[in-house]
């Protein structure tokens, strides 16, 4: 196949260019492809001839031709057959088919086949000519409007491509902007600073355990660092209350996932991040909120999430109690899979955990 067929690259030949004047006539009469090569080369044209359909393949693999004059009864294979093999090789090649039968279904049967016009036998050297000039003209419009489509096509393409890059960066500019501040929030309580990076780390390690696709693991993490933004809304008595919380206050906690999620509403185009922030208090069981629903029906970042979040909670000293040890709380959350936890997650987690792979960032 030639290179502007192949390789989709525009092409640059245009009227004037040499490749423009070279024909090649296909045709078994010896005293046709003299007489027709004679006068097109005393009108200007490198001309080469064939008397059959291999000889006719070996030199448009070998060149570019502005047109073909084939005929199309010849011994062995066909003019109308060669005409698709030779487009294959150069899908701009003009052809112009010659036959001794005036006929209609012929004619019609010859542009079917892909030649742009059709001449009886014989010639008329002056309207050979003129037809010549004619479809090489056309060929030259057809190649032009491929090549600006091609630069239009190729222009949308990179422009296209710079607005996604400008896309993804004003996107991860946001998402730093709101991570920093639920981090300053966090930073404001000695027991809460540094929870949202602790539990990105560990989702993202329990995702990547679970075998989750590169892009899950990396929007795991995101949902993770933006999973509390709500709780800035939120009075910090109630957040940082020492005792049990009452049935209104535990109320005003919950409604952090919602404030959450009209926080990050303009953030649309993070689609399954939002998804993993808005479920990541589902329970396995459908004991969670907001929505109260169970299982697979909760998002897989939101399972994971879920777990995370619990981890991390008892692995942190609060005013009112202390710690628990790594494995201690594995051992408690082991009681809590397929109620509060999905237990493929857990199964994860434990793994996560027994190989410390997030040690250093997990208090001990």
């Amino acid at each position: 196949m030639s290179e502007s067929t192949s390789s989709g690259s525009l092409n640059n030949r245009v009227m004037g260019d040499p490749e423009l004047k070279r024909l090649l006539i296909v045709d078994d009469e010896e005293t046709i492809r003299l007489a027709l090569s004679k006068f097109l080369r005393s009108r200007g044209y490198d001309v080469d001839t064939a008397e059959a359909t291999p000889a006719a393949l070996a030199f448009l693999r070998q060149g570019h031709y502005s047109l073909m004059l084939c005929d199309i009864r010849m011994p062995g294979m066909s003019g109308l057959e060669l005409v698709p093999i030779a487009h294959e090789i150069d899908a701009d090649l003009a052809v112009i088919m010659l036959t001794a039968v005036n006929d209609a279904p012929t004619a019609a049967e010859s542009i079917s086949a892909g030649a742009m016009e059709y001449l009886t036998k014989p010639v008329d050297l002056l309207d050979l000519l003129a037809a010549i000039e004619r479809v090489v003209h056309r060929r030259d419009l057809a190649v032009e409007q491929r090549n600006v489509e091609r630069l239009i096509e190729s222009e949308v393409a990179r422009r296209t491509a710079d607005l996604e890059r400008e896309r993804v960066v004003a996107m991860s500019a946001c998402v730093d902007a709101i991570a920093h501040l639920v981090a300053m929030h966090e930073s404001q309580d000695p027991y809460q600073s540094g929870t949202s990076t602790r539990v990105s780390a560990i989702a993202r390690a329990t995702a990547e355990e679970m075998g989750l696709p590169e892009e899950t693991l990396e929007q795991v993490a995101t949902a993770a660092r933006l999973h509390d933004v709500g709780k800035i809304a939120l009075r910090d008595a109630v957040l940082n209350k020492p005792g049990a919380l009452s049935a209104e206050e535990f109320e005003q906690v919950k409604d952090h996932v919602r404030i959450g999620m009209e926080i990050l509403a303009p953030l649309r185009q993070l689609h399954d991040v939002l998804d993993f922030v808005r479920d990541h208090h589902e329970h396995w069981d459908g004991s969670g909120y907001p929505r109260g629903i169970m299982g697979d029906h909760i998002s897989i970042g939101g399972r994971i999430l879920c777990a995370a979040d619990a981890f991390i909670a008892l692995t942190s000293r609060r005013a009112y109690r202390p710690a628990m040890s790594l494995e201690d709380t594995v051992d408690y959350l082991a009681a809590h899979a397929g109620g509060l936890i999905d237990p493929a997650v857990y199964v994860a987690l434990q793994t996560v955990v027994a190989e410390r792979r997030v040690l250093g960032l997990v208090a001990d």
